[in-house]
This record gives C-alpha cells, structure tokens and sequence, in this order.
C-alpha cells in the first residue's frame, strides 16, 4: 500500500512540476510576443493587452486544473480503493475482502 501511496506522490509531484514549466513557458512566449507586436505598431498596444490578459487569464486556468487533480490524487487517492482498501484514520487502513 505504502507503493500506491508513494507512486500517487510522485505522479502528482511531476504534474505540478510540468504544469508549472508549461505555464512558465507560456508566459514567458505570451509577453515577449506582446512587447514584439507593441513595438511593432505601438496603437494597438491597449487592443493587444487586454487580449494578453484573457489568453493569460486562461494560460494560468490550465495550472489551476492541474493543481486541483494533484490535490484529488494526495487527499483522496482513487488507488487506493483499488487495493480494497477504507481508510479509518490518517495512517491506518481496513482492508475489505
């Protein structure tokens, strides 16, 4: 059991650690594009950064939804039922046959 539990720690560790990366990654291309095309043609720079803002806005949701199934996978592993396992306390298990 130990295994699923440290295999789900694990998984979940990469998942942030790719969705942080994917995110950074994705900022760092949305803003050095935007001050490109700014440059580019300095009146559209209020057009282009309120739609920086919402491709932001939703770059940022995606490491959220992230967040939250690694956060499901820590505090309520579907694995673990799996192994025909209740939890009972925070370290103890009663195993269903």
């Amino acid at each position: 059991m130990e295994s699923v539990i440290t295999a789900t720690i694990i998984g979940a560790s990469i998942l942030l650690a790719f969705a942080a990366l994917g995110t950074a990654i994705g900022f760092a291309l949305l803003g050095g594009k935007f001050l490109e095309s700014s440059a580019r043609q300095p009146e559209l720079a209020s057009s282009l950064q309120t739609k920086m803002f919402i491709v932001a806005g939703l770059l940022d949701a995606i490491a959220m939804i992230a967040v939250g199934i690694a956060l499901l996978f820590i505090f309520a592993n579907p694995f673990i039922g799996l192994l025909g396992l209740i939890p009972i306390n925070n370290r103890r298990y009663l195993r269903v046959i």
